[in-house]
């Protein structure tokens, strides 16, 4: 018979501490839905700008010249009596058309080299990577300033110059996601059943590499807005009187201390386009997403 001894039973050890739960937060739809509604009012100034404003952007009088902004003219007149409000909402058609042309060329050069590179390999993959890393140790602005010496001043070529400067980022991003979806078990599945590689590249690698791009393709449109207005505020884009978000503030620039409005309402709006496409692209990156 065993004996009995004055121990405690033994106690078994802790288990695995379960995680705590995450607080959910509330700020991301908070903050989403004034980025929505700011790219919305911005598309439609840049459509349909008679709609919002009745002042012709080019006509001036010269009784009414730097007047502070008020409820005749929201964001004051410039030097010429020109109404602000209407040149920077005339302007948006001017800036946006030039982003979104940037951002094309950007996203199609630069995805198709990616997705090339990524899914072929080999002595091409290597080939155009140099490339890329070449062009990448360039300063952005300082790329497009070259490209615009060569392809002249003016709105469309200020939009190549931001676009194919872009096209090295888009094929860095597309060419990792190309790489990392096509070692997933359903690609590595339909190479071993036969299909071949150029519908794997179509049905599987492409559509599940899109997102990724499409948050990058996000960001980049407002640093194609802070491109395209910095090259027009020095001088390379639309001649005056073309009333482009970057010339708008380069013509205030001469009044900071008598006309503030000029230069920082126009500076503003530049800012907020940047601020609500950045928060666009992290609702449509997934990454993004699962952080939050």
């Amino acid at each position: 018979m065993t004996a009995l001894t004055g121990a405690p039973p033994a106690t078994p050890g802790p288990g695995p501490v379960p995680d705590a739960p995450r607080p959910p937060r509330h700020g991301g739809l908070a903050s989403l839905v004034p980025a929505v509604a700011t790219v919305a009012l911005l598309l439609g100034w840049a459509v349909l700008p008679a709609l919002f404003t009745g002042h012709d952007p080019l006509l001036g009088d010269t009784s009414r010249a730097l007047h502070p902004p008020g409820t005749q003219s929201w964001f004051g007149t410039d030097q010429l009596g020109r109404d602000l409000y209407a040149r920077v909402v005339h302007g948006s058609s001017l800036t946006l058309r030039a982003t979104f042309l940037a951002v094309g060329v950007g996203l199609a050069g630069g995805g198709l080299l990616g997705l090339v590179s990524g899914f072929v390999g080999g002595r091409l993959d290597g080939v155009v990577m140099r490339c890329v890393d070449v062009v990448q140790a360039i300063p952005g602005l300082l790329l497009s300033m070259a490209l615009i010496a060569v392809l002249g001043f003016g709105t469309v070529n200020v939009a190549l110059a931001v676009g194919l400067g872009f096209v090295a980022v888009f094929a860095r991003v597309t060419r990792a996601e190309v790489l990392r979806v096509s070692t997933s078990t359903y690609v590595e599945a339909a190479h071993a059943g036969g299909v071949r590689r150029p519908s794997v590249l179509v049905r599987h690698v492409l559509p599940n590499s899109a997102a990724p791009v499409l948050a990058l393709a996000a960001v980049q449109f407002g640093q194609a807005v802070l491109a395209v207005s910095a090259l027009s505020f020095l001088g390379f884009g639309a001649a005056p009187p073309a009333p482009e978000w970057g010339s708008l503030v380069a013509e205030g620039r001469d009044y900071l201390v008598t006309a503030w409005w000029l230069t920082t309402l126009p500076g503003l709006v530049v800012v907020a386009t940047v601020l609500a496409t950045h928060r666009i692209s992290q609702a449509l990156d997934p990454e993004a997403r699962r952080r939050t």
